[in-house]
């Protein structure tokens, strides 16, 4: 006897795959949902998966068809979407849904929008409360657009009680846009060393997938209104999470940490920031009873496994276009040697 059924939006993305291979070991009848469709090969035959343009008009709707007990939406990004899943509340139980630790602004005003303006990278207390301000609900950033999608959805929290969960830096395999890289490619390169600015205490809080699926498995069993952090037992530093790999890939390096902003992408790194950001999981252990699954040292060895297959024999742009979006060259290294000669 099962649970009840959960469908799942976004199935075959990173944190898609990870959810519904738990949500299927705790007993829920699954529908996988993507855009393509599509299937993970670690899925069980029993998940059912269809393909679905959640932004052709009643596509989604027919696709529930009589209705879910459970909607686990990844890519819901905005007050558009947040209304998608209202209007649909007469044929949805509860919902989960995957928003941002990107959202908080400081008592300055500061947040990850401003962070590229002279003394702009925000301060947060350490750690992240959810009940901290967050930016301003809009159209014009990632930040904004999900604090619009939060509001609409705990707006029709009696008619859709819906978890929305806050996650930090995701890791793991099927990432789109992998911070790990930047010290794995080093190590495949074989290149001696890294230079970390902010002196290397840059800490950006990690939530592994699995730990991010643990979250969403416990939510749907137990439906509320509510916001939750999302994140690692811990949140190590950047030089800590470089020696981690390193360690992994059994590679001899020297760290060079550089006090202060990096010097243009000199030192500059996916973690890096003038401030750490560390969420609190006090929250999610208390009203869901969450324990981590993984640690991020744990995580790495696959992870890292992972990662050197998708770059062997091709640029890490085509690789990861997620991630070269950014438009920064995380391995310059002419201007890396350039510099350390400098010193």
């Amino acid at each position: 006897m099962t649970k009840g059924s959960v469908f799942v939006m976004g199935a075959t993305g990173q944190v898609g795959r990870a959810a519904v291979r738990a949500l299927v070991a705790d007993g829920w009848e699954v529908t996988a949902a993507s855009r393509r469709g599509g299937r993970d090969e670690r899925w069980p035959a029993e998940v059912r998966s269809v393909a679905v343009d959640r932004d052709a008009d009643g596509a989604l709707s027919a696709a529930l068809g009589g209705g879910t007990d459970v909607l686990v939406d990844i890519v819901a990004y905005d007050a558009g979407h947040g209304r998608q899943l209202t209007g649909l509340a007469d044929r949805i139980g509860s919902a989960v849904v995957i928003s941002s630790g990107a959202v908080y602004e400081d008592d300055r005003g500061r947040s990850f929008d401003t962070q590229g303006e002279p003394d702009g990278f925000p301060r947060f207390p350490v750690p992240i409360p959810e009940d901290l301000a967050t930016v301003a609900p809009g159209q014009h950033s990632y930040s904004s657009r999900k604090v619009a999608l939060e509001r609409e959805l705990l707006a029709a929290g009696d008619r859709l009680p819906t978890t929305l969960l806050r996650a930090g830096a995701i890791h793991g395999t099927y990432c789109p846009g992998p911070r790990e890289l930047w010290f794995v490619k080093r190590a495949l390169d074989g290149r001696p060393v890294r230079i970390l600015a902010e002196g290397g205490r840059s800490r950006f809080h990690p939530v592994h997938v699995d730990n991010l699926a643990e979250l969403i498995r416990l939510a749907a069993a137990k439906p509320g209104s509510r916001v939750l952090n999302g994140g690692d037992p811990t949140a190590p530093t950047v030089a800590e999470i470089g020696a981690a790999i390193d360690a992994v890939m059994g590679a001899e390096s020297e760290t060079v940490l550089v006090e202060g902003a990096a010097r243009g992408t000199v030192g500059l790194t996916p973690w890096t920031a003038a401030h750490p950001v560390v969420y609190d999981m006090a929250a999610a252990e208390r009203e869901l009873g969450y324990r981590p699954v993984v640690t991020y040292e744990e995580s790495l060895p696959a992870t890292v496994e992972w990662l050197a297959a998708q770059v062997a024999g091709r640029d890490w742009r085509e690789a990861f276009p997620g991630l070269a979006k950014y438009q920064v060259d995380f391995f310059d290294y002419a201007a890396e040697d350039a510099w350390l000669a400098s010193r």
